[in-house]
């Protein structure tokens, strides 16, 4: 069971299948590290077998696409989508070991010292922190927490680390600042791609994200007590950073690159302080390429679906699936699925989803014969299927997500298009023309055995 929760398991499927490269040669972490996983997103994953100034092996581009996700919890594509919304459903309790690889080698002087932690892009203030998932816990109720949030870091063992005030992590640092605490984290850094999904689902404030994570693997995370703080933390991870937020310190952070490929400047965090690394003896560093990269737009963009269509089926029993799309960088543009809508049904749908995540800003419903996540599809049905004086939404002034490119005042525009069919825009119907199920059916067989196909 507990090879089958590391990291390495994942990385040997992508190895066998030829998705797996390394680089022999040794790498700056400075801008060189980033501009290799730029330049290959969306292609192979990459590890860094010599990062300059680190003992640490460098790993990337590890879920970078639907497929590579699919892989990783064994599962087909299609099923992603219904394998979240069960795992924020169900709830599979960690369970505690004693021993655990990711405890094999423990650091207690400067932490951070010696990471092979990049610099990613020109405007940044410096090298970050950018695939570790934070476990804390609420210093009042003790109920887990766990989530991604990058850490700048400053020096061999502090940072700074960014969060949305919305983020369940800002408001634990907040809530324990008021009782004059410092807030515990341990940052868990090449945890199994299902644990590492886990902690991009929306959940309610007191839901444990490991418990969802049990649910996605189909067994329990096994879990080990760390060395420094009162944390449990996946116990076959490559890494572990353990210290605490001073939410009571705030730290300038300069400009930061957002899931759009922009920067934004969200003005001071909070300061970091780091006590203790533990890690696997030949521990390889987990980075995620941050911005407008594969890997960052898909690890937003599948659980925000799952949640959107958690929110929308309790409303509309006919909700197919729900896509949030990479041209919307995986937060901002989503498309709904509906089976056979009723008249009206496509207008209110979309305020749904405004009602339901606030990051998203244009929602596009569909038919059940346009597959959301075709955006060519989504586009011709748009084209085909609706009618801009009549299936157009356009509502100004609505609160925004501040991390929304284009807020003024914490407000922004937000658009609808029903693109569903209406009953007598076209006598002729919509089906797509094309030659019978079983002529295709064949002409596939016998051009695959060709080796067209």
């Amino acid at each position: 069971m507990s090879s089958l929760q590391s990291l390495r398991a994942y990385l040997a499927e992508l190895d066998a299948s030829g998705e797996l490269a390394h680089v022999p040669h040794e790498v700056s972490p400075h801008f060189e590290v980033s501009a290799c996983l730029s330049v290959t997103d969306g292609g192979k994953a990459l590890i860094f077998d010599k990062v300059a100034g680190s003992s640490f092996r460098a790993v990337g581009n590890l879920l970078s696409n639907r497929d590579r996700i699919a892989r990783a919890l064994k599962i087909d594509k299609d099923q992603i989508q219904r394998r979240l919304i069960e795992a924020i459903d169900g709830a599979v309790p960690p369970v505690e070991i004693t021993e655990a690889p990711v405890q094999e080698v423990i650091t207690t002087a400067d932490p951070l010292a010696g990471l092979p932690v990049p610099t990613f892009f020109e405007a940044e203030a410096g090298p970050y922190i950018t695939a570790g998932l934070i476990v804390a816990k609420d210093p009042l109720t003790g109920r887990g927490n766990a989530s991604f949030a990058r850490i700048l870091v400053t020096g061999p063992s502090t940072g700074m680390i960014g969060i949305a005030p919305n983020h369940h992590l800002a408001h634990l640092a907040r809530k324990a600042a008021g009782l004059g605490q410092k807030l515990e984290i341990a940052v868990v850094l090449g945890a199994h791609p299902a644990i590492q999904l886990a902690g991009c689902l929306y959940l309610g404030l007191g839901e444990d994200e490991m418990y969802c994570a049990g649910k996605l693997l189909g067994e329990a995370v096994e879990v080990v007590r760390c060395r420094t703080v009162d944390l449990m933390v996946p116990a076959h991870a490559e890494m572990v950073l353990e210290g605490t937020i001073d939410a009571g310190t705030p730290i300038e952070e300069g400009l930061i690159s957002e899931y759009h490929g922009m920067y934004e400047d969200y003005g001071p965090g909070f300061l970091t302080e780091f006590r203790c690394r533990t890690h696997r003896r030949d521990a390889l560093f987990q980075v995620i390429e941050p911005g407008y990269h594969g890997e960052h737009i898909y690890l937003g963009a599948l659980p925000i679906a799952a949640s959107l269509r958690i929110a929308l089926t309790r409303v509309f029993p006919n909700v197919g699936e729900v896509a949030v799309t990479a041209s919307g960088a995986g937060r901002n543009d989503a498309v709904v699925q509906l089976i056979k809508p009723k008249p009206g049904q496509g207008k209110r749908a979309i305020f749904a989803c405004w009602g339901a995540v606030n990051i998203v800003k244009t929602v596009t419903v569909v038919d059940e014969d346009v597959d959301p996540w075709d955006l060519a599809a989504v586009d011709r049905a748009r084209c085909a299927r609706m009618k801009g004086d009549r299936d157009i939404v356009i509502v100004p002034a609505v609160s925004a997500d501040r991390s929304e490119p284009l807020e003024r005042g914490g407000l922004i525009t937000k658009i609808g298009y029903d693109a569903t069919a209406k009953d007598g825009d076209r006598p002729e119907g919509i089906t797509q023309a094309l030659p019978p199920a079983e002529f295709l059916d064949a002409a596939r067989m016998k051009l695959r055995a060709l080796g067209i196909l």
